[in-house]
């Protein structure tokens, strides 16, 4: 099977770019995929393809850019020129723009596909419904969230032409079926990116490092834990460094400069900037927790599936999907609310004051990571696509069993 994958892809610093890198890196390895087509955005540097392991063939094709009204041209035309067998979309409602048409234009893509007989499976990592506007940077105005409500519901109706939709999170199957009387959405978990051995849990010498790890400045909100790591300072003597990794969201430029410049006052801490991927395991290794500084959420979290892979515990927001994910997939933390930096001051403490708890946090993360790894989330979606091939060759639709009891009327 000749695969095109549609995504953003390292060095970019498009949403989901790591999600890409990992889904083409189980991809390659897959028997039945014998040549991957990356048709990805535009970067100065080139793509990141070092892999360890042999793999298939990557044809990378840049053809898209970050808010260009032209995308859905050009990516159709690769599409054509190459002429895969199949399609995936790694997407979320402003994977192709934060401004409105380009953002629109984007979401069509699979029902061009349909349209060409391609199978095409959409991977929606957020649905319209469950995100809070406001809170996502998106827009504050009432009227205008009722009509980002109506357009959001037409361009789904666009993304659910595909074959098959997968989604992350139960609740959003539910939702989908019931309000847009779907057959073909598909549960497929988020995965975890890595899974290798299992950490000692150690520290290393010196402050513990309490991190955050993401784009920030939306609904990610890094002034919540400089301030709650004050609190713990001014109580207690535990030498603490707060370690902010990642860069802006594409919706919040220059967010972290002002926070840099707001707490220039504040000692040991280190902001990192873009982390590479080859740098990942290094910044969690070396950190005594992880911290999900977030006031609303916009679907799975990838960092938490990060967090489990290299054994950390972490402090959560007990809201939303978040909540969700952690009850479905086995995680645990110490939860906090997300508008009280001492409730997350206190829930940082409670993992810190206690390295026997922090281990066994670290340990049952671990185990429910390894027990979602990415390459068989690969193997379900190849799965998937035979069974829409042979739908096709069999000339009927391919309906999947419904997860509610009933549709509503």
């Amino acid at each position: 099977m000749k695969l095109a994958i549609v995504t953003a892809y390292p060095p970019s610093k498009v949403t989901l770019t790591e999600y890409g890198y990992h889904l083409v890196k189980h991809f390659r390895l897959q028997n039945e995929v014998s040549e991957i087509v990356l048709i990805t955005d535009k970067t100065n540097e080139e793509k990141d393809l070092n892999f360890e392991e042999e793999g298939c063939k990557i044809t990378v094709k840049e053809c898209w850019s970050f808010n260009s009204y032209t995308n859905l041209f050009s990516i159709n035309k690769t599409i054509s020129e190459t002429k895969p067998d199949a399609v995936l979309f790694n997407l979320q409602f402003l994977k192709f723009g934060d401004k409105k048409i380009p953002a629109a234009l984007g979401l069509l893509l699979p029902f061009i596909c349909k349209l060409k007989g391609i199978p095409t499976i959409s991977l929606l990592h957020n649905i319209l419904e469950q995100v809070d506007l406001n809170s996502a940077g998106i827009t504050k105005n009432i009227f205008l969230q009722k009509a980002y409500g109506l357009i959001g519901a037409t361009l789904t109706k666009f993304v659910l032409a595909s074959d098959v939709l997968a989604v992350t999170i139960s609740k959003y199957v539910d939702i989908l079926e019931k309000k847009y009387k779907a057959r073909n959405v598909a549960l497929v978990p988020h995965g975890a990116f890595e899974t290798p051995p299992e950490p000692d849990y150690l520290l290393p010498e010196g402050p513990k490092q309490i991190m955050a790890f993401g784009k920030f400045g939306t609904y990610k909100k890094v002034e919540i834990l400089i301030e709650a790591v004050e609190i713990i300072r001014n109580r207690s003597n535990m030498d603490l460094e707060i370690v902010i990794a990642g860069t802006d969201s594409p919706n919040t430029p220059r967010y972290l400069a002002g926070v840099k410049k707001r707490y220039q006052h504040i000692p040991q801490i280190r902001f990192t900037g873009y982390v590479a991927e080859e740098d990942v395991p290094v910044i969690f290794a070396e950190s005594a927790v992880a911290v999900f500084p977030y006031t609303s959420t916009t679907g799975s979290s990838g960092v938490l599936h990060q967090a489990g892979s290299y054994g950390k515990a972490v402090a959560l927001p007990d809201l939303g999907d978040l909540s969700i994910l952690v009850k479905e997939e086995g995680y645990k933390g110490e939860f906090f609310k997300p508008d009280s930096a001492e409730s997350l001051a206190n829930a940082i403490e409670n993992i810190l004051k206690d390295d026997f708890y922090r281990i066994q946090l670290g340990m049952n993360n671990y185990k429910a990571a390894c027990s979602l790894p990415m390459s068989e989330i690969a193997k379900m979606y190849v799965n998937y696509f035979k069974a829409i091939q042979l739908a096709k060759s069999e000339g009927f639709s391919l309906k999947l069993p419904k997860r509610v009891a009933e549709l509503e009327n």
